[in-house]
């Protein structure tokens, strides 16, 4: 005895709920990564009277550089911009992390941006998975 079995399936697209969906969820994500890279760079960060040896993370001797770190989401743009807060700690931030001249002294490299950012790296995938629903 043959039995044949029938069945009809209606599948809807909507194509601009899921683009909303996965535009929101990035938002949330870079959300996460900019907090993630904020804070490995903020511990980097020591307070000492002393400066750090060349190549290695500057020392703060009030706190300053390490509040000053602070990240923020462009939603239209879908990126996050991290780094030293121009208004709070001015070009020294820039003299630290690339070597340069700040207030007639010459500041050998001392990064902390570039490498919290290498530090975290592995882990900002994490970010994304699953945060799309």
């Amino acid at each position: 005895m043959n039995a044949a079995i029938g069945f009809q399936v209606k599948t809807r697209s909507d194509i601009p709920k899921v683009l909303r969906k996965a535009r929101r969820a990035n938002i949330e994500s870079l959300g996460h990564a900019g907090a993630s890279i904020r804070l490995t760079a903020k511990r980097s960060i020591r307070k000492s009277p002393n400066p750090a040896e060349p190549g290695k993370p500057p020392k703060t001797r009030r706190g300053q550089l390490r509040s000053a770190i602070r990240f923020a989401v462009e939603k239209n743009r879908q990126r996050v911009v991290i780094g030293p807060d121009f208004r709070i700690v001015g070009q020294s931030a820039r003299a630290h992390e690339f070597g340069g001249r700040y207030k007639r002294q010459r500041y050998p490299k001392r990064p902390f941006m570039g490498p919290a950012l290498t530090k975290t790296k592995d882990r900002l995938p994490k970010h994304w998975a699953g945060s799309v629903k």
